[in-house]
């Protein structure tokens, strides 16, 4: 079996000797070749390579933005393939699989294969899933262009990714608590909470105006502040189409309890949160620009966010 093992040296959590464990590992049982991420976007062209040559099996060592790349580069043969079920169906089956050992700060995909938090514990979680033939199809999301493995939005949750965006590129961390406390400061400071921009198309049903922001689950719980889960949409899962939330408004106390609701079970809730599940396509249409993310990824400015379900686009090693 022929794998690409890709690490994100700059990963929160990655050294050079969980690199060189997992690499000295997989050579056991696998032909590796390794390859370090150098900047934005590499990632990306690492998985395509990895899909043109055929190879069986993609590793990555890194944090959510990197398997998001790998990923979006895996799945480039599907997307010039034609729209025939047959046709994209023979192109699935021969993309290399993926795999992941968590290398980042948060790590949200993995944990929601169930695999261990711990580098050391993953890599032996893997070895023994190759030994054993464990795999399975997950379905993904996809926002426009842009792939996704378990959530995208357009508003302040995008914003608060930007802002953290920011101060990593000056060298600070991207702690949980630094994505609160963007999150909270733009809400107060830079969030226009009087005028709502979105508006949610549903094929076949009467659009959704006046709305402010809107968050896609495609698994359950959208993010972590540290081990403690942080659930907006409950019910999104890898196996069922896309879920939605968003705040009909804006206000400090609604939007308060709403987003307390978020530390439960249950979600985000309240009078002014209206949920979605089992989405196959939907459109979130902005009538200004709105700032957007994937998988904990800033994409920029879009009037807009056309999203889709696809079933089983991905065979994963778990």
């Amino acid at each position: 079996m022929r794998a690409l093992l890709v690490v994100n040296p700059k990963a929160t959590a990655t050294t050079a000797r969980v690199r060189d464990v997992l690499a000295r590992a997989l050579g056991s049982d696998l032909k590796v070749d390794l390859a370090e991420t150098q900047r934005r976007g590499h990632a990306i062209e690492l998985g395509a390579q990895a899909a043109a040559e055929g190879l069986d099996l993609v590793v990555v060592l890194g944090g959510d933005g990197t398997v998001n790349e790998v990923v979006n580069g895996l799945l480039r043969p599907l997307d010039a393939a034609a729209a025939s079920p047959a046709d994209e169906a023979a192109v699935r089956a021969a993309l290399p699989a993926l795999a992941v050992v968590p290398g980042g700060s948060t790590n949200v995909f993995s944990r929601a294969l169930d695999i261990p938090h711990d580098p050391v514990e993953a890599t032996g979680h893997l070895l023994d899933a190759l030994r054993e033939g464990r795999s399975r199809r997950i379905g993904l999301g996809r926002a426009d262009e842009r792939w996704f493995t378990f959530t995208a939005g357009i508003g302040l949750d995008a914003d608060a990714v930007r802002m953290v965006e920011r101060a990593r590129a000056e060298g600070r961390n991207a702690s949980p608590t630094r994505y609160a406390w963007a999150a909270l400061r733009q809400f107060f400071r830079g969030t226009d909470r009087r005028h709502p921009a979105l508006t949610l198309e549903i094929p076949g049903h009467e659009p959704v105006p006046g709305l402010y922001l809107g968050i896609i689950g495609n698994t359950s719980p959208w993010t972590y502040f540290g081990d403690r889960p942080i659930t907006v949409t409950p019910t999104a899962s890898f196996d069922a189409g896309l879920d939605l939330a968003v705040l009909r408004k804006f206000g400090t106390i609604g939007t308060l309890r709403a987003a307390a609701g978020m530390f439960g079970a249950e979600g985000i809730r309240g009078r002014h949160v209206a949920t979605w599940a089992d989405l196959s396509e939907f459109t979130l249409r902005a009538d200004r620009p709105m700032h957007v993310e994937v998988d904990g990824d800033y994409l920029g400015e879009r009037e807009g966010l056309h999203l889709q379900a696809v079933p089983a686009a991905l065979r994963v090693i778990c």
